[in-house]
């Protein structure tokens, strides 16, 4: 039987501001009314960012856990908190919500790259902190791919008991300074990974739609919205629930049935 796929909603983002979009959530209400419409469009996990009062990029705990908690209370979705560093870069910061909030899952960069604005640095160390405070909170890493080579990094994660199998990955294609958002890639990088993992892309911006329809094909899972994504189509701008009715139509035309978040839990073996 054809595994569901799971469509994971990136609903912020730390870039995507108001004067690129009217329709990026900022708030911890805002985020968890996108929460909700995502949750009826089909997403299972929604993948979320922290925003100050201005609307830029926080790793405040405070905001952290009010978006955790309006989000679970209202939905059954998985929350996949980020542990980015646009806002903090020290690991130390970056990994107080997750040991604050204790969330299901995530976001887990295991090496160092270039946004288009900066360097974004992961350290051997600062990884090795994160995963850490993964274990102790007991939540599943999603591993950030945006180069090859960060596979490798994970695995040597679950040889230095940092990270437990099955691993989940996220690969992360078409930003500026990183892998490409190539059919040829995709492959490479799922043939890179152990067969008991699972894994999802992320295609950024004209990218999301060809790599979501790519993975689903491969029967890999999705992550759509706008963090990754600001279009539905050229010049026509979306919002997040409409990128994930989208892939969930796409899903169901190719017989893949779309995950419940009870679904997904068990597909990314979840305790």
């Amino acid at each position: 039987m054809t595994q569901p796929v799971i469509l994971t909603a990136a609903l912020n983002g730390s870039v995507p501001s108001r004067d690129r979009t009217p329709h990026v959530p900022l708030t911890p209400e805002e985020i968890a009314d996108a929460a909700v419409k995502c949750r009826d469009a089909g997403a299972a996990i929604a993948h979320v960012h922290a925003r100050d009062a201005e609307g830029g990029a926080t790793l405040d705990p405070e905001i952290f856990t009010r978006i955790h908690t309006l989000i679970t209370e209202r939905t059954d979705l998985i929350v996949q908190i980020s542990t980015g560093g646009r806002a903090d870069l020290d690991a130390q910061v970056r990994a107080i919500p997750v040991r604050r909030i204790q969330p299901e899952m995530a976001s887990l960069t295991t090496g160092s790259m270039n946004f288009p604005d900066q360097v974004y640095a992961n350290s051997f160390d600062t990884v090795a902190i994160l995963a850490q405070a993964m274990v102790d909170a007991g939540t599943k890493p999603e591993m950030e791919i945006f180069e090859a080579g960060m596979i490798d990094n994970a695995l040597a994660l679950v040889e230095q008991g940092l990270a437990t199998e099955p691993l989940h990955f996220d690969f992360v294609m078409g930003s500026r300074g990183s892998q490409p958002a190539t059919a040829r890639q995709l492959l490479f990088l799922r043939e890179s990974i152990p067969p008991s993992a699972t894994w999802t892309v992320a295609g950024l911006g004209r990218w999301q739609l060809p790599m979501g329809v790519l993975a689903i094909g491969m029967g890999g899972h999705v992550r759509v919205g706008l963090e990754d994504n600001l279009y539905y189509r050229r010049g026509e701008l979306a919002s997040n629930e409409q990128l994930v009715a989208r892939m969930a139509r796409i899903a169901v035309e190719a017989e893949r049935a779309v995950a419940t978040p009870e679904e997904a839990r068990q597909i990314l073996s979840l305790s």
